[in-house]
């Protein structure tokens, strides 16, 4: 008998598919505990909802991500046919990878200037040699033999060409010279193709035959005019945004939108009409919340805006309602509605005082008077209790008196046909 081979008996292997979860959820508690009970890793919810495909031997490529934009989320591909949650949601546009901020190069503007300074004095040396321009006495005479002599004065071919090799040189130099202040960019572009950035400030030497594009990368603001959109119930409300934001790619925010101001205008008015319509402007004193509560509408405006307008190279710092109200033709019916629910919370609330409060006074008398009271008489004392509590609270009420009620209990049980 051969002991070194294992003969006991081999554990059935399961079907390929998505096992089942534990029926504790869907959490981060039940995968754990899904994983301790099994010896196996289960595949985890992805975002839209569906069951990750199970882990392979081979790992997928990863997409090449944006160094310059925030880090993106690797989640394991959802297969079609166990995603539950239908179709997913939108994505944000996606980013041009060739498209990509550098710099460009450009030199000191005061090599230019020394460049000019020097072609001024070749001109003049050549013009005073040629006798063109008078020769001043305080300085050397450097005229030709026939200047000298009295000769006709004029240039020659080879003087010609050299004032024109000089002013042609001085003309690039000078269409060269740029001045950029601070705060500001030149985008840098030939025949439509991108050849840089300069974010130099002062005064600067380029390329004369590109051209350049101001672009303003400040930090900027810009508050919105009354946005007009809907809540989750379909109520109409206006908005006004506070958008503080900046241009982080030049490159993209010149050449991959039109104009990238209307662009993340736009935007805004999408995000805004889309966030806005997954909650209600006011929870009217129910279970829930509401656009008003707390920071989620800021937090949700800003993460959203800036998803959407980080491929026009655009960075959203933060998305700030400084005025959300009801729009005109419904604000005075729901300001009565909020009226009529803040009443009705108060009178609830006051009535449930003055009925604790009548018990336990009807409970002291019976420990003080060592006297137990029937039923009726209880209820009897309660109710004047009641009225004395709840009426100069301002919330009347008639309550019958305790034969009435027993008549009207003794002709209902009659109409029904019933013992009383």
């Amino acid at each position: 008998m051969d002991v070194t081979r294992d003969s006991s008996p081999r554990p059935v292997s399961r079907p390929a598919g998505p096992p089942d979860l534990p029926a504790g959820g869907s959490g981060e508690a039940g995968a754990a505990g899904s994983t301790a009970a099994t010896g196996r890793a289960q595949p985890v919810r992805a975002a839209s909802g569906g069951l990750a495909a199970p882990p392979t031997g081979k790992t997928p490529p990863a997409p090449a991500d944006d160094p310059d934009g925030p880090p993106t989320c690797r989640l394991t591909p959802v297969r079609p046919e166990v995603d539950a949650a239908g179709p997913a949601s939108r994505r944000p546009p996606r980013v041009d990878q060739a498209l990509r901020e550098r710099h460009a190069l450009a030199a000191p503007g005061w090599l230019a200037l020394f460049v000019l300074l020097l072609g001024t004095a070749g001109l003049l040396v050549v013009l005073v040699r040629a006798g063109v321009v008078p020769e001043f006495e305080a300085l050397p005479d450097i005229r030709s033999e026939a200047v000298r002599r009295g000769g006709p004065t004029g240039l020659t071919p080879a003087e010609i060409a050299a004032v024109a090799a000089i002013g042609l040189l001085m003309v690039t130099v000078l269409a060269g010279l740029l001045s950029n202040p601070g705060g500001e960019a030149r985008v840098l572009t030939r025949w439509g193709r991108y050849r840089g950035t300069v974010r130099r400030a002062g005064l600067l030497w380029v390329n004369p035959f590109v051209r350049r594009r101001r672009v303003d990368v400040r930090l900027r603001h810009w508050r919105s005019d009354q946005v007009t959109v809907t809540d989750r119930t379909g109520t109409p409300i206006v908005v006004r945004l506070l958008v503080v934001w900046r241009i982080r790619d030049t490159a993209r925010a010149v050449l991959s939108v039109a104009d990238h101001e209307t662009y993340l205008r736009e935007q805004i008015h999408a995000v805004l009409s889309r966030t806005a319509s997954r909650l209600p402007c006011d929870s009217n004193a129910g279970p829930g919340p509401a656009l008003r509560d707390g920071q989620w509408f800021s937090d949700e405006l800003s993460r959203s805006l800036a998803a959407e307008a980080h491929a026009a190279g655009l960075e959203v710092y933060s998305v700030q309602p400084v005025a959300l109200e009801y729009a005109p033709e419904v604000a005075e019916s729901m300001r009565r509605r909020r009226l009529a629910d803040l009443d009705a919370g108060l009178r609830t609330v006051l009535v449930d005082d003055a009925v604790e409060a009548a018990a336990l006074a009807v409970r002291r008398l019976e420990r003080a008077t060592a006297h137990q009271l029937d039923e009726a008489a209880r209820s009897a004392l309660m109710e004047q209790l009641l009225v004395a509590f709840v009426a100069p609270a301002g919330v009347t009420a008639p309550v019958p008196a305790p034969a009435v009620r027993a008549a009207r209990k003794e002709g209902t049980a009659r109409k029904e046909g019933r013992p009383a």
